[in-house]
C-alpha cells in the first residue's frame, strides 16, 4: 500500500510538472503572440538619451498626451548631460539596458556588447512609415560593410533644406549697430568689433563686459572650442578628422598648419584680454547664464547650443543683446562650409535594446512618430489649439506664433517638438500629401520670426536672412562620406583606444596653448604635436582612412 501510494504521488508530481510546463509554454506563446500583434494596451517604455533635453515634458503636455492616446506608449526617460559615455559603459558592464537608447556616438559599444536588436525584420513587418520616410536612404542604415544589420534608426531630418546657419561666429546686434555695421568676414574683423565696443562699454548693466566666451565643459569643448577650427579654415566639420575630398585620407584636424594659426589667434585674443578667463573652467549652465545676462559680446558656437540663452534674452526684451551669425574665417581666402551638403546621415539615432519589454510596440511607436499624422502633430501641434485650418491650409494664429518665438518653455508647455529627436523626421521644405510642408519652417516663417532689431541689422548688411551672408550649398560638392564623426568605430578596436588617448591630449593641451604666453605658443604647440605622435596619431589616421573609404564604398554600392 505504501509503495502504491508513493507511485501515485510520484505520478501526480510528474503530471503537475507537465501541466505547469504546458501552462508556462502556453503563457509564453500567448505573450509572444500578443507581442507580435503589438497590443495597444497602455505601456511605459524606458528611454535613455546621451543628450540633455531642456524641454522634456514627462509626456504630460497636450501633444505628448495625444501621442500616448494614439500609441498607448508613455516614456520614462533619462537624459545625460555628459554625452552618455560613462552611463553607457555602466550599462554594458551590468548587461542591463532600457527599452530605447539614443546613444549618440556610443552605439559601437552597444553593438559590440550585443545590446541592440537588429531592426531589419521589425521595420519590414511593422513599420511602413519608417520605410516610406527613409525611402532611398534605407540602405544607409546598414551598420557596416561586414554587418548589414540595422541597429540604429537615424533621427536627422530627411531631405532637409536649411534656411538658417547652424554654425558661425556670433556677435551681439548692439555691437554692429554702434559700429555702423562693419564688415564681419575674418577673425580680425570679429576681433576689432569686440575690442572697439568693449573699450567704449567696459560694463553692461553694472557687470564687467566679456569680449568672447568659449565653452570647454566635457564634450562641448568640441562644439565651441575645437570644431570651429574647421569652419575658420575652409573645411566642413568632420569631428576629429579632416577628410581629403579627393583621396579620402583622414588627418587629425589639429595637425593641419592652418588650424595652428586659428588657435594662435585665440591665444592672441586671450593675451589682449578679450577672451573670457573662465572659458575653460565654466560649466554649461554657467555659460548660458552668462550669455543670458547680456554682457557677452561674442560667441563661437552652434546655434542649438546657445538657443536657450537666445530665447532668454528675447523673453527679457534684450533684443540688442541677441546675436547675429556671421561666416567668419581666418582670412578671406577660406570659405565657410556651413551649408555644404552631407547627403543623408545614418549612424546617430535611436535603437531598441535586447531588454526591451515589447519590441513590436517600440517600433510601432517610432513608426507613428514618423507617420504623416505624427509629423504634423509634432511640428504644428493640435488642430484648433495650436493651429487652425483655413481654406484647407494649416495656419498658426499670430498670438500663437508670438508664443512660439518668445516663450522659452513653449515646447515643454505644448509638447510641440519634444519627441522629434526620438524618430526620423521630414526636413524643412518637404511637403505632405496635401502639398503643405511638414514643418512650419519656410523662408517666410524664418524672416517673420526675426525681431525688428534683427531685421534692421540684416537690412543694413543688404540681405534678408542670415543664410544670405554665407557661401551657398551649390558652391560645394556633396560629401560622399557624409560626416566622418558619424562613422562607427569598432568599440574594442585599437583605433578606439588611440582615439581616446588623442582626445584626452586635445582636451588638456588646446586650452594650454590658448592660455600660454604668445612667446611660448609655438613651443607649447610643438609639444602638443609631439604628444599626439607618441599617442599613435599616424596609426589612427591610417585606420580612420580605411573606415572612410569603406563608408564611401558601402553607400556607393547601395
Amino acid at each position: 500500500m505504501s509503495k502504491l501510494r508513493n507511485k501515485i504521488v510520484s505520478l501526480l508530481f510528474v503530471l503537475i510538472l507537465l501541466v505547469s510546463s504546458a501552462c508556462s509554454a502556453t503563457s509564453k506563446e500567448t505573450a509572444n503572440e500578443k507581442n507580435k500583434k503589438g497590443s495597444n494596451e497602455p505601456i511605459t517604455l524606458t528611454l535613455f538619451s546621451a543628450d540633455p533635453h531642456s524641454q522634456w515634458d514627462n509626456m504630460e503636455s497636450p501633444v505628448s498626451k495625444k501621442v500616448t492616446e494614439k500609441t498607448g506608449i508613455k516614456l520614462k526617460a533619462e537624459f545625460d548631460v555628459n554625452g552618455g559615455q560613462q552611463k553607457i559603459a555602466l550599462m554594458v558592464a551590468s548587461g542591463e539596458y532600457p527599452d530605447l537608447i539614443l546613444p549618440k556616438g556610443n552605439a559601437d559599444k552597444l553593438v559590440e556588447a550585443g545590446a541592440l536588436i537588429d531592426l531589419t525584420d521589425l521595420i519590414e513587418k511593422y513599420a511602413p512609415n519608417l520605410k516610406k520616410i527613409y525611402g532611398k536612404y534605407l540602405s544607409r542604415l546598414k551598420w557596416s560593410k561586414d554587418d548589414p544589420s540595422i541597429y540604429i534608426l537615424p533621427t536627422a531630418p530627411i531631405d532637409q533644406t536649411y534656411w538658417s546657419p547652424g554654425n558661425g561666429f556670433m556677435l551681439q546686434h548692439a555691437v554692429v549697430k554702434e559700429l555702423g555695421y562693419p564688415k564681419i568676414r575674418t577673425v580680425k574683423d570679429f576681433e576689432n568689433a569686440i575690442k572697439t565696443y568693449k573699450e567704449k562699454h567696459p560694463t553692461i548693466d553694472g557687470q564687467p563686459t566679456i569680449g568672447l566666451s568659449l565653452l570647454a565643459d566635457d564634450w562641448r569643448i568640441m562644439i565651441s572650442t575645437t570644431n570651429p577650427a574647421f569652419w575658420a579654415t575652409g573645411a566642413p566639420d568632420d569631428g576629429e578628422y579632416y577628410i581629403d575630398p579627393k583621396t579620402y585620407k583622414a588627418t587629425l584636424h589639429y595637425r593641419r598648419p592652418e588650424e595652428k594659426e586659428y588657435f594662435r589667434w585665440l591665444n592672441h585674443m586671450n593675451d589682449i584680454g578679450l577672451l573670457d578667463p573662465e572659458s575653460f573652467v565654466q560649466k554649461y549652465d554657467q555659460y548660458l547664464a552668462k550669455i543670458s545676462s547680456g554682457r557677452v559680446l561674442g560667441l563661437i558656437d552652434a546655434d542649438w547650443e546657445v538657443a536657450d540663452a537666445q530665447r532668454a534674452l528675447r523673453e527679457a526684451g534684450k533684443y540688442d543683446r541677441m546675436y547675429g551669425m556671421y561666416p567668419v574665417t581666418l582670412t578671406e581666402e577660406y570659405k565657410h562650409h556651413n551649408f555644404q551638403d552631407t547627403g543623408y546621415l545614418g549612424g546617430w539615432g535611436i535603437g531598441i535594446s535586447v531588454d526591451c519589454k515589447d519590441p513590436v510596440r517600440a517600433i510601432k511607436f517610432i513608426d507613428y512618430l514618423a507617420s504623416e499624422e505624427g509629423q504634423i502633430l509634432q511640428n504644428w501641434g493640435i488642430e484648433g489649439v495650436h493651429y487652425k485650418v483655413v481654406d484647407g491650409k494649416r495656419v498658426i494664429p499670430k498670438e500663437e506664433m508670438e508664443k512660439r518665438n518668445n516663450d522659452a518653455n513653449y515646447s515643454k508647455k505644448t509638447g510641440i517638438g519634444v519627441l522629434k529627436g526620438f524618430a526620423p523626421s521630414y526636413g524643412d521644405g518637404v511637403k505632405d500629401s496635401t502639398g503643405q510642408t511638414y514643418t512650419i519652417a519656410s523662408p517666410e516663417q524664418v524672416k517673420a520670426s526675426y525681431t525688428d532689431v534683427e531685421k534692421d541689422v540684416l537690412k543694413h548688411y543688404g540681405v534678408e536672412m542670415w543664410k544670405d551672408l554665407y557661401p551657398q550649398k551649390e558652391e560645394f560638392p556633396v560629401k560622399p562620406w557624409g560626416a566622418a564623426w558619424n562613422i562607427p568605430v569598432p568599440a574594442n578596436s585599437e583605433l578606439s583606444v588611440i582615439n581616446q588617448r588623442l582626445l584626452d591630449i586635445v582636451k588638456k593641451q588646446i586650452p594650454e596653448a590658448i592660455l600660454a604666453k604668445p612667446s611660448d605658443f609655438d613651443k607649447v604647440w610643438d609639444q602638443f604635436m609631439e604628444d599626439l605622435e607618441k599617442a599613435g596619431v599616424e596609426k589612427a589616421e591610417k585606420e580612420y582612412t580605411k573606415l572612410v573609404k569603406e563608408r564611401v564604398k558601402l553607400w556607393q554600392d547601395n
